[in-house]
Protein backbone atom coordinates (compact mmCIF):
# COMPACT_ATOMS: atom_id res chain seq x y z
CA UNK A 1 0.00 0.00 0.00
CA UNK A 2 1.20 3.52 -0.74
CA UNK A 3 0.38 4.53 2.84
CA UNK A 4 2.94 2.02 4.13
CA UNK A 5 5.82 2.96 1.85
CA UNK A 6 5.05 6.68 1.76
CA UNK A 7 5.46 6.62 -2.03
CA UNK A 8 3.24 9.17 -3.74
CA UNK A 9 0.73 7.61 -6.17
CA UNK A 10 1.14 8.75 -9.80
CA UNK A 11 -2.24 10.49 -9.68
CA UNK A 12 -1.49 12.20 -6.38
CA UNK A 13 -2.94 11.53 -2.97
CA UNK A 14 -6.33 12.97 -3.83
CA UNK A 15 -7.00 11.29 -7.20
CA UNK A 16 -7.07 14.30 -9.49
CA UNK A 17 -4.79 14.31 -12.51
CA UNK A 18 -4.21 15.38 -16.11
CA UNK A 19 -3.52 12.70 -18.70
CA UNK A 20 -1.15 13.87 -21.43
CA UNK A 21 -0.80 11.88 -24.63
CA UNK A 22 2.76 12.32 -25.87
CA UNK A 23 1.77 10.36 -28.96
CA UNK A 24 -0.83 13.05 -29.74
CA UNK A 25 1.85 15.76 -29.47
CA UNK A 26 4.18 13.70 -31.63
CA UNK A 27 1.45 13.04 -34.20
CA UNK A 28 0.57 16.73 -34.42
CA UNK A 29 4.25 17.58 -34.79
CA UNK A 30 4.68 15.09 -37.63
CA UNK A 31 1.59 16.53 -39.33
CA UNK A 32 3.08 20.03 -39.32
CA UNK A 33 6.52 18.80 -40.29
CA UNK A 34 5.03 16.99 -43.28
CA UNK A 35 2.96 20.01 -44.31
CA UNK A 36 6.11 22.14 -44.46
CA UNK A 37 7.64 19.80 -47.01
CA UNK A 38 11.17 20.56 -45.89
CA UNK A 39 10.90 24.17 -47.05
CA UNK A 40 10.76 25.70 -43.57
CA UNK A 41 12.02 24.75 -40.13
CA UNK A 42 9.56 23.92 -37.34
CA UNK A 43 9.82 25.60 -33.96
CA UNK A 44 7.84 23.85 -31.25
CA UNK A 45 6.65 26.46 -28.77
CA UNK A 46 6.63 25.06 -25.24
CA UNK A 47 6.10 28.23 -23.22
CA UNK A 48 3.78 28.34 -20.19
CA UNK A 49 4.88 24.85 -19.14
CA UNK A 50 4.16 23.53 -22.62
CA UNK A 51 0.71 25.18 -22.56
CA UNK A 52 0.07 23.29 -19.36
CA UNK A 53 1.18 19.92 -20.75
CA UNK A 54 4.68 19.88 -19.24
CA UNK A 55 7.45 21.77 -21.01
CA UNK A 56 10.24 19.19 -20.96
CA UNK A 57 7.98 16.27 -21.81
CA UNK A 58 6.27 18.14 -24.65
CA UNK A 59 9.63 19.36 -25.95
CA UNK A 60 11.07 15.85 -26.09
CA UNK A 61 7.99 14.48 -27.82
CA UNK A 62 8.06 17.26 -30.42
CA UNK A 63 11.80 17.03 -31.03
CA UNK A 64 11.67 13.26 -31.40
CA UNK A 65 8.87 13.73 -33.96
CA UNK A 66 10.89 16.14 -36.08
CA UNK A 67 10.71 19.64 -34.59
CA UNK A 68 13.92 21.53 -35.28
CA UNK A 69 14.07 23.86 -32.30
CA UNK A 70 12.09 25.22 -29.37
CA UNK A 71 10.51 28.50 -28.40
CA UNK A 72 9.66 29.82 -24.93
CA UNK A 73 8.35 33.13 -23.60
CA UNK A 74 10.86 33.89 -20.84
CA UNK A 75 14.40 32.96 -19.90
CA UNK A 76 13.28 30.99 -16.83
CA UNK A 77 11.58 28.55 -19.22
CA UNK A 78 14.74 28.13 -21.28
CA UNK A 79 16.73 27.41 -18.11
CA UNK A 80 14.16 24.79 -17.15
CA UNK A 81 14.68 23.01 -20.47
CA UNK A 82 18.44 23.08 -20.06
CA UNK A 83 18.05 21.66 -16.55
CA UNK A 84 16.11 18.81 -18.16
CA UNK A 85 19.15 18.09 -20.38
CA UNK A 86 17.48 19.37 -23.56
CA UNK A 87 20.25 20.75 -25.76
CA UNK A 88 18.42 21.88 -28.90
CA UNK A 89 18.28 25.59 -29.78
CA UNK A 90 15.79 27.49 -27.60
CA UNK A 91 14.64 30.98 -28.52
CA UNK A 92 13.32 33.26 -25.79
CA UNK A 93 10.51 34.98 -27.68
CA UNK A 94 9.81 37.67 -25.08
CA UNK A 95 11.80 40.37 -23.35
CA UNK A 96 14.98 39.51 -21.48
CA UNK A 97 16.22 42.39 -19.30
CA UNK A 98 19.91 43.34 -19.41
CA UNK A 99 20.61 41.95 -15.94
CA UNK A 100 19.52 38.49 -17.14
CA UNK A 101 21.73 38.39 -20.22
CA UNK A 102 24.59 36.63 -18.43
CA UNK A 103 22.24 33.82 -17.35
CA UNK A 104 21.01 33.51 -20.92
CA UNK A 105 24.54 33.11 -22.20
CA UNK A 106 25.41 30.59 -19.50
CA UNK A 107 22.37 28.54 -20.53
CA UNK A 108 23.00 28.90 -24.27
CA UNK A 109 19.62 30.51 -24.89
CA UNK A 110 18.92 32.43 -28.09
CA UNK A 111 17.59 35.91 -27.36
CA UNK A 112 14.99 38.22 -28.85
CA UNK A 113 16.35 41.75 -29.15
CA UNK A 114 14.55 45.00 -29.90
CA UNK A 115 16.35 47.59 -27.75
CA UNK A 116 19.81 49.13 -27.57
CA UNK A 117 20.36 48.41 -23.88
CA UNK A 118 19.83 44.68 -24.25
CA UNK A 119 22.06 44.45 -27.32
CA UNK A 120 24.79 46.48 -25.59
CA UNK A 121 24.72 44.12 -22.62
CA UNK A 122 24.86 41.09 -24.91
CA UNK A 123 27.90 42.56 -26.68
CA UNK A 124 29.59 43.38 -23.36
CA UNK A 125 28.98 39.96 -21.86
CA UNK A 126 30.01 38.04 -24.96
CA UNK A 127 33.23 40.04 -25.24
CA UNK A 128 34.02 39.28 -21.59
CA UNK A 129 33.14 35.59 -21.84
CA UNK A 130 34.27 35.18 -25.44
CA UNK A 131 31.17 33.12 -26.14
CA UNK A 132 28.87 33.40 -29.13
CA UNK A 133 25.18 34.19 -28.77
CA UNK A 134 22.44 33.94 -31.37
CA UNK A 135 19.88 36.73 -31.47
CA UNK A 136 16.61 37.35 -33.32
CA UNK A 137 15.37 40.88 -33.98
CA UNK A 138 11.70 41.44 -33.11
CA UNK A 139 9.72 43.64 -35.50
CA UNK A 140 6.36 45.13 -34.52
CA UNK A 141 4.25 45.14 -37.67
CA UNK A 142 0.90 45.74 -36.03
CA UNK A 143 0.58 43.75 -32.80
CA UNK A 144 1.57 46.91 -30.89
CA UNK A 145 3.12 44.94 -28.08
CA UNK A 146 6.92 44.59 -28.22
CA UNK A 147 9.39 45.05 -31.05
CA UNK A 148 10.74 47.77 -33.33
CA UNK A 149 8.29 49.48 -35.65
CA UNK A 150 10.61 52.08 -37.21
CA UNK A 151 12.48 50.51 -40.18
CA UNK A 152 15.46 52.84 -39.69
CA UNK A 153 15.73 51.74 -36.05
CA UNK A 154 15.67 48.11 -37.18
CA UNK A 155 18.48 48.77 -39.64
CA UNK A 156 20.57 50.61 -37.04
CA UNK A 157 20.19 47.81 -34.47
CA UNK A 158 20.99 45.16 -37.07
CA UNK A 159 24.15 47.00 -38.09
CA UNK A 160 25.32 47.18 -34.49
CA UNK A 161 24.67 43.46 -34.08
CA UNK A 162 26.61 42.65 -37.25
CA UNK A 163 29.65 44.52 -35.93
CA UNK A 164 29.78 42.49 -32.71
CA UNK A 165 32.38 39.70 -32.83
CA UNK A 166 30.47 37.18 -30.77
CA UNK A 167 26.88 37.99 -31.77
CA UNK A 168 25.21 35.97 -34.51
CA UNK A 169 22.22 37.74 -36.03
CA UNK A 170 20.41 34.52 -36.81
CA UNK A 171 16.80 35.62 -37.08
CA UNK A 172 14.26 38.37 -37.60
CA UNK A 173 10.58 37.91 -36.82
CA UNK A 174 7.20 39.43 -36.21
CA UNK A 175 3.96 38.23 -34.63
CA UNK A 176 0.51 38.31 -36.20
CA UNK A 177 -2.38 39.85 -34.30
CA UNK A 178 -5.29 38.33 -36.20
CA UNK A 179 -4.11 35.27 -38.12
CA UNK A 180 -6.94 33.25 -36.58
CA UNK A 181 -9.57 35.82 -37.53
CA UNK A 182 -12.05 35.53 -40.37
CA UNK A 183 -10.78 38.50 -42.37
CA UNK A 184 -7.22 37.98 -43.73
CA UNK A 185 -6.66 41.66 -44.57
CA UNK A 186 -4.78 42.66 -41.41
CA UNK A 187 -2.54 39.61 -41.53
CA UNK A 188 -1.59 40.38 -45.12
CA UNK A 189 -0.95 43.98 -44.14
CA UNK A 190 1.41 42.85 -41.38
CA UNK A 191 3.14 40.41 -43.71
CA UNK A 192 3.76 43.10 -46.34
CA UNK A 193 5.18 45.38 -43.66
CA UNK A 194 7.49 42.60 -42.50
CA UNK A 195 8.64 41.93 -46.05
CA UNK A 196 9.47 45.61 -46.53
CA UNK A 197 11.70 45.52 -43.44
CA UNK A 198 13.47 42.41 -44.75
CA UNK A 199 14.03 44.11 -48.12
CA UNK A 200 15.51 47.15 -46.37
CA UNK A 201 17.95 44.95 -44.48
CA UNK A 202 18.94 43.01 -47.59
CA UNK A 203 19.36 46.20 -49.63
CA UNK A 204 21.88 47.24 -47.02
CA UNK A 205 23.80 43.98 -47.23
CA UNK A 206 22.31 42.29 -44.18
CA UNK A 207 21.20 38.74 -44.91
CA UNK A 208 19.46 37.02 -42.00
CA UNK A 209 19.09 33.21 -42.23
CA UNK A 210 15.84 32.74 -40.29
CA UNK A 211 12.92 34.98 -41.17
CA UNK A 212 9.72 33.92 -39.42
CA UNK A 213 6.24 35.27 -38.78
CA UNK A 214 3.77 32.36 -38.68
CA UNK A 215 2.13 31.21 -35.47
CA UNK A 216 -0.12 28.13 -35.42
CA UNK A 217 -3.00 29.85 -37.20
CA UNK A 218 -0.86 31.41 -39.91
CA UNK A 219 1.03 28.17 -40.43
CA UNK A 220 -2.25 26.43 -41.24
CA UNK A 221 -3.96 29.22 -43.17
CA UNK A 222 -1.16 31.05 -45.01
CA UNK A 223 1.44 28.65 -46.45
CA UNK A 224 2.93 31.42 -48.61
CA UNK A 225 4.02 33.16 -45.40
CA UNK A 226 6.04 30.25 -44.00
CA UNK A 227 9.38 31.80 -45.00
CA UNK A 228 12.33 30.08 -43.27
CA UNK A 229 10.60 28.87 -40.11
CA UNK A 230 7.19 28.62 -38.46
CA UNK A 231 6.37 28.76 -34.75
CA UNK A 232 3.68 26.28 -33.76
CA UNK A 233 2.35 26.36 -30.22
CA UNK A 234 -1.28 25.65 -29.33
CA UNK A 235 -1.83 23.40 -32.35
CA UNK A 236 0.94 21.02 -31.26
CA UNK A 237 -1.30 20.14 -28.33
CA UNK A 238 -4.23 19.35 -30.61
CA UNK A 239 -6.13 22.60 -30.16
CA UNK A 240 -7.19 24.94 -32.94
CA UNK A 241 -6.56 28.67 -32.47
CA UNK A 242 -10.06 29.36 -33.79
CA UNK A 243 -12.84 27.89 -35.89
CA UNK A 244 -11.20 29.37 -38.99
CA UNK A 245 -8.25 26.97 -38.69
CA UNK A 246 -10.33 23.80 -38.71
CA UNK A 247 -9.05 22.70 -42.09
CA UNK A 248 -9.24 19.13 -43.47
CA UNK A 249 -5.44 19.10 -43.84
CA UNK A 250 -5.01 19.46 -40.05
CA UNK A 251 -6.87 16.71 -38.15
CA UNK A 252 -5.30 17.54 -34.80
CA UNK A 253 -5.34 15.21 -31.80
CA UNK A 254 -6.18 16.72 -28.40
CA UNK A 255 -3.35 15.81 -26.03
CA UNK A 256 -4.77 16.60 -22.58
CA UNK A 257 -7.56 15.08 -20.51
CA UNK A 258 -8.47 16.31 -17.02
CA UNK A 259 -9.80 13.75 -14.58
CA UNK A 260 -10.74 13.21 -10.95
CA UNK A 261 -12.66 10.66 -8.86
CA UNK A 262 -15.82 10.88 -6.81
CA UNK A 263 -14.92 11.50 -3.17
CA UNK A 264 -18.42 11.65 -1.72
CA UNK A 265 -22.00 10.81 -2.73
CA UNK A 266 -25.09 12.03 -0.91
CA UNK A 267 -28.80 12.33 -1.41
CA UNK A 268 -30.07 15.89 -1.55
CA UNK A 269 -33.84 16.23 -1.27
CA UNK A 270 -35.79 18.62 -3.45
CA UNK A 271 -35.30 22.21 -2.30
CA UNK A 272 -32.12 21.69 -0.27
CA UNK A 273 -29.40 24.00 -1.70
CA UNK A 274 -25.92 22.82 -2.62
CA UNK A 275 -22.65 24.70 -2.17
CA UNK A 276 -21.58 28.28 -1.50
CA UNK A 277 -24.20 30.94 -1.96
CA UNK A 278 -26.95 28.31 -2.21
CA UNK A 279 -26.99 28.91 -5.99
CA UNK A 280 -28.05 25.37 -6.90
CA UNK A 281 -31.38 24.21 -5.51
CA UNK A 282 -32.49 20.76 -6.71
CA UNK A 283 -35.93 20.66 -8.28
CA UNK A 284 -36.16 16.96 -7.43
CA UNK A 285 -34.55 14.52 -5.02
CA UNK A 286 -31.00 14.39 -6.35
CA UNK A 287 -27.76 12.47 -6.04
CA UNK A 288 -24.85 14.87 -5.51
CA UNK A 289 -21.21 13.89 -5.99
CA UNK A 290 -18.23 15.83 -4.68
CA UNK A 291 -14.91 15.67 -6.55
CA UNK A 292 -11.56 16.93 -5.22
CA UNK A 293 -10.75 19.60 -7.79
CA UNK A 294 -11.54 23.31 -7.80
CA UNK A 295 -10.53 26.69 -9.07
CA UNK A 296 -7.18 26.50 -7.25
CA UNK A 297 -6.38 23.70 -9.70
CA UNK A 298 -7.44 25.71 -12.75
CA UNK A 299 -11.05 24.58 -13.00
CA UNK A 300 -12.67 27.89 -13.80
CA UNK A 301 -15.21 29.32 -11.37
CA UNK A 302 -17.02 30.51 -14.50
CA UNK A 303 -18.18 26.89 -14.86
CA UNK A 304 -20.32 27.18 -11.73
CA UNK A 305 -23.80 25.82 -12.54
CA UNK A 306 -22.76 25.65 -16.22
CA UNK A 307 -20.04 23.04 -16.54
CA UNK A 308 -20.47 19.38 -17.38
CA UNK A 309 -18.48 16.26 -16.60
CA UNK A 310 -18.57 12.59 -17.59
CA UNK A 311 -19.35 9.87 -15.04
CA UNK A 312 -19.59 6.32 -16.38
CA UNK A 313 -19.81 7.81 -19.86
CA UNK A 314 -22.82 9.96 -18.93
CA UNK A 315 -22.86 13.77 -19.07
CA UNK A 316 -23.68 15.25 -15.68
CA UNK A 317 -23.98 18.95 -14.78
CA UNK A 318 -22.05 20.95 -12.22
CA UNK A 319 -24.18 21.61 -9.13
CA UNK A 320 -23.52 24.99 -7.57
CA UNK A 321 -20.36 27.02 -7.47
CA UNK A 322 -16.92 25.64 -8.20
CA UNK A 323 -15.09 25.81 -4.85
CA UNK A 324 -11.39 26.39 -4.34
CA UNK A 325 -10.60 22.69 -3.87
CA UNK A 326 -13.83 20.84 -4.64
CA UNK A 327 -16.69 20.78 -7.11
CA UNK A 328 -20.12 19.20 -6.86
CA UNK A 329 -21.93 17.34 -9.63
CA UNK A 330 -25.57 16.34 -10.01
CA UNK A 331 -25.19 12.65 -10.90
CA UNK A 332 -28.86 11.77 -10.57
CA UNK A 333 -28.93 10.57 -14.18
CA UNK A 334 -25.99 8.26 -13.43
CA UNK A 335 -27.73 6.25 -10.68
CA UNK A 336 -25.02 3.60 -10.45
CA UNK A 337 -22.28 6.11 -9.67
CA UNK A 338 -20.07 5.14 -6.76
CA UNK A 339 -17.38 6.70 -4.64
CA UNK A 340 -14.11 6.19 -6.49
CA UNK A 341 -15.63 6.39 -9.97
CA UNK A 342 -13.56 8.28 -12.52
CA UNK A 343 -14.82 11.72 -13.51
CA UNK A 344 -13.73 13.35 -16.78
CA UNK A 345 -13.78 17.15 -16.82
CA UNK A 346 -12.56 17.19 -20.40
CA UNK A 347 -11.56 14.23 -22.52
CA UNK A 348 -13.25 10.92 -23.25
CA UNK A 349 -15.21 8.45 -21.14
CA UNK A 350 -16.89 5.54 -22.88
CA UNK A 351 -18.50 6.80 -26.06
CA UNK A 352 -18.82 10.37 -24.80
CA UNK A 353 -16.33 13.23 -24.99
CA UNK A 354 -16.03 16.76 -23.70
CA UNK A 355 -13.76 18.89 -25.85
CA UNK A 356 -11.55 21.56 -24.36
CA UNK A 357 -13.19 23.99 -26.76
CA UNK A 358 -16.56 23.19 -25.19
CA UNK A 359 -15.20 23.93 -21.73
CA UNK A 360 -13.71 27.18 -23.00
CA UNK A 361 -17.04 28.27 -24.47
CA UNK A 362 -18.87 27.53 -21.21
CA UNK A 363 -16.26 29.51 -19.26
CA UNK A 364 -16.35 32.40 -21.76
CA UNK A 365 -12.66 32.07 -22.57
CA UNK A 366 -10.32 30.37 -25.08
CA UNK A 367 -8.85 26.89 -25.17
CA UNK A 368 -5.37 28.32 -24.49
CA UNK A 369 -6.47 29.49 -21.05
CA UNK A 370 -8.22 26.23 -20.16
CA UNK A 371 -5.06 24.12 -20.54
CA UNK A 372 -2.60 26.74 -19.28
CA UNK A 373 -4.70 27.18 -16.14
CA UNK A 374 -4.32 23.55 -15.01
CA UNK A 375 -2.17 24.14 -11.96
CA UNK A 376 0.91 22.59 -10.43
CA UNK A 377 -1.19 20.75 -7.81
CA UNK A 378 -2.51 18.55 -10.61
CA UNK A 379 -0.09 15.70 -11.46
CA UNK A 380 0.56 15.05 -15.15
CA UNK A 381 0.39 11.41 -16.20
CA UNK A 382 2.09 10.77 -19.54
CA UNK A 383 0.94 8.14 -21.99
CA UNK A 384 2.16 7.08 -25.41
CA UNK A 385 5.69 7.86 -26.48
CA UNK A 386 8.23 8.09 -23.68
CA UNK A 387 9.69 11.33 -24.92
CA UNK A 388 13.22 10.07 -24.24
CA UNK A 389 15.89 11.49 -26.47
Amino acid sequence: MHSITGERPPTGYRHTWAEISLEAIASNTRLFKSSLGGHAALMAVVKANGYGHGAAEAARAALNAGADRLGVAILDEAVQLRSASIGHPVLVLGYTPPDSVRAAIDNEADLTVFSDDVLEEIVRQTETLRKRVRIHLKIDTGMNRIGLSDPDAVLALARRAMLARFVELEGVFTHFADADGEDPAYTWRQFRTFQSVIRLLEQNGIQIPLKHCCNSAATMRYPSMHLDMVRVGIALYGLHPSSHTRLPAYPLQQAMQLKSRIADLRRSPEGRPVGYGCTFVPERDSLIAAIPIGYADGLSRQLSNKGVALVQGVRVPFAGRVCMDQTMLDVTIAPYAEVGDEVTLFGTSGNESIAIDEVAALANTINYEVVCAVGSRVPRIYTGETGSM
